[in-house]
């Protein structure tokens, strides 16, 4: 006898939003004052889930975009980067399916600047790393006043990686017009670079095909290698449209 083909309804979720909060910034590359100011963040979150696999796939992409100054507001700096995550979560559906517990990793890779105006010696610095990082969701779904909700909360927290970056007192120009490289591609841990990020949202279900989120978005990054000391701390207000959708898939 031959096996019969069967369906299976693949789930994809798609998430955009936008938030506006904080942003603070050290780089003792560029000044060894600290600066802050007002920041703008996009992300998109795209999820998929066959009904009959515990196993989903999520990619994220975000993009930072943040205006800084320091305490006496006599210089500022510009920040802008990209980051992307891919991972894969292992999920548990319990108590009647109203909690859901996701648990997984994430391969995270962020390019990025940071525009220093007033310096006219080294005024810029790269922002270049990839990490693994251990990551985990909840989601509570809920009915309150005849309408249904869901409180997610997401934390993802780096192993190890590595980063780009200047070794002290070398210019860009050692680095890339004289090829003098001098440790410039660094391993990092939770140690040396600790890294959190994590989301905090709930959803109301406004329509059939959409859903309103608002959430809190925080990115909290460090670093201390090659005698240089960093942070980029963000803290945003989010929100946007969260969109699911039913594929059928055939399997021979």
């Amino acid at each position: 006898m031959f096996a019969q083909p069967t369906d299976s309804t693949r789930i994809r979720t798609s998430v955009d939003m936008l938030g506006v909060g904080t942003s603070h910034l050290l780089d003792t590359y560029l000044s060894q004052e600290k600066f802050s100011g007002l920041g703008l963040s996009y992300l998109h979150l795209s999820e998929w889930q066959s009904e009959d696999c515990r196993w989903s796939t999520v990619r994220q992409q975000e993009v930072n975009f943040s205006s800084t100054h320091d305490r006496s507001d006599k210089a500022n700096e510009l920040q802008g980067d990209y980051s992307f995550f891919w991972g894969k979560y292992y999920n548990w559906n319990i108590l009647d399916q109203q909690l859901n517990i996701q648990v997984g990793g994430l391969v995270n890779a962020n390019i990025g600047f940071i525009y220093n105006t007033v310096n006219s010696n080294n005024p810029a610095q790269a922002r270049l790393s990839a990490h693994l990082m251990p990551s985990g969701i909840v989601t509570y779904n809920f009915n309150l006043w005849k309408k249904h909700f869901a409180l997610r909360y997401e934390l993802d927290l780096p192993l190890v990686g590595i980063m780009f970056s200047p070794n002290y007192g070398q210019s860009y120009y050692e680095i890339f017009s004289q090829g003098n490289y001098d440790h410039n591609i660094v391993p990092t841990t939770f140690i040396s670079a600790p890294n959190l990020r994590q989301q905090l949202s709930i959803d109301w279900n406004a329509g059939r095909k959409w859903t309103l989120r608002i959430g809190y978005l925080g990115h909290y990054q460090q670093a201390q290698v090659n005698n240089l000391k960093s942070h980029f701390y963000v803290h945003r207000l989010m929100i946007g449209i969260v969109r699911r959708f039913r594929t059928l898939r055939y399997r021979p």
